[in-house]
């Protein structure tokens, strides 16, 4: 695979910690772990990593160490090296932030952009840990590069639903016209309907990336969405690239068990772990599942080192998860070390790592709803 030096990437590991409290009391967004075996910020560090990008930068806020823990030197991605390789770029305090951190996309690039400003790269690209997708950006960098734009923004087509929200994360809703040029950025809209949802993604001439945060620093200004895409928007050449594989925004507890439990479908794994663009991961030295004479397993995804002697259904077990004799576990997403005792029966519940579900338990939950049960807790 040819190396792209041109290029730096960014990625906002902590800018939704808020939406997903449950999950990230103690650690950032990007560590929160998927699929049975993965952790969110896999997908960025994977995207970046199968396009040849060897210069990456992983800003944190705080409860890092977990994230640092999973990405060590960056040898699991191939970005332990001399030249660029993965950086992680810790919060700055800032004293006019009352916080004493940032708060938003462009007052964290002020933070940070020192880092930034001593890359040689022409073009930076800025990706959230938040959205779990597979996205290829040979063909989007072409595009920049070839329609001289400053700013394109990868958004996916889905239908987005007005809907009462409890969390602070905010669906953007962006509009292009017939020559995908940037019209307009809409914050949760009032409107329901199939449109272009913004992945938080985009591609950023860096002189022009330079420029903006300089303007912020001296103007206070600290919204990217609403200082430059829906005031400034015109000031910039904005185009639009469409993603169209599959995408899930993780903003809710809902959100996350339901993207977990698409990775069932074939055809959803399959777009998210196409052939010749793996998902990398921390290397884990596990035994392979074993399976004991009375175990049952249906349509489940199975992580290694786990020990099967009751029935699952319709779950995704990560590594080292038990399931005692007697036991059912249906609809299910359960973490790292969660053992589940003997004839428990469980439905529709959401374990950290290091779960006990007690022998005899019962929780038959709503999909819609489901339990969850915080690191190291019983049930």
């Amino acid at each position: 695979m040819s190396v792209n030096f041109n290029v730096l990437g960014l990625i906002f590991a902590s800018l939704h910690d808020s939406s997903l409290r449950e999950m990230t009391e103690l650690r950032t967004m990007g560590s929160v772990p998927f699929g049975g075996r993965y952790r969110l910020i896999d997908f960025p560090l994977s995207n970046f990593v199968n396009s040849g990008i060897s210069e990456v930068g992983v800003i944190t806020k705080h409860n890092y160490g977990s994230l640092l823990d999973h990405i060590g030197s960056g040898r699991d991605w191939d970005l332990a090296r001399k030249r660029g390789g993965i950086h992680i770029l810790p919060p700055y305090s800032r004293t006019d932030n009352r916080e004493g951190m940032y708060t938003s996309r462009l007052d964290t690039l002020k933070n940070v952009w020192s880092y930034a400003d001593h890359s040689k790269a022409k073009y930076v690209i800025l990706s959230n840990a938040n959205f779990v997708a597979t996205i290829d950006f040979d063909p989007i960098l072409e595009q920049h590069i070839s329609t001289g734009s400053d700013i394109t923004l990868v958004y996916g087509t889905g239908y987005y639903e007005k809907e009462k929200r409890t969390h602070p994360a905010k669906n953007t809703v962006l509009e292009f016209d017939n020559e995908k040029y940037f019209v307009s950025a809409m914050v949760d809209p009032d409107f329901s309907g199939e449109c272009k949802i913004w992945l938080e993604t985009m591609i950023v001439s860096k002189n022009v990336l330079s420029n903006i945060v300089s303007s912020a620093s001296s103007s206070g200004i600290y919204s990217f969405t609403k200082s430059i895409l829906q005031t400034s928007g015109h000031v910039y050449k904005i185009m639009g690239y469409e993603h169209k594989d599959v995408f899930m925004r993780i903003d809710s507890m809902q959100s996350f068990y339901k993207a977990n439990m698409a990775l069932l479908d074939a055809d959803t794994r399959n777009a998210l772990f196409p052939k010749g663009r793996p998902v990398f991961t921390k290397v884990g030295d596990n035994a392979p599942v074993h399976y004991g004479i009375d175990a049952k397993v249906k349509n489940s995804l199975i992580a290694d080192g786990c020990i099967i002697e009751g029935t699952v259904e319709n779950s995704i077990l990560f590594r080292g998860v038990r399931v005692a004799k007697g036991a059912v576990v249906k609809n299910c997403v359960l973490m790292q070390g969660t053992i589940v005792g003997a004839d428990s029966d469980i439905n529709a519940m959401i374990t950290d790592k290091n779960v006990e579900v007690q022998e005899n338990a019962v929780h038959t939950c709503s999909v819609q709803h489901p339990l969850f049960i915080g690191k190291g807790g019983k049930a």
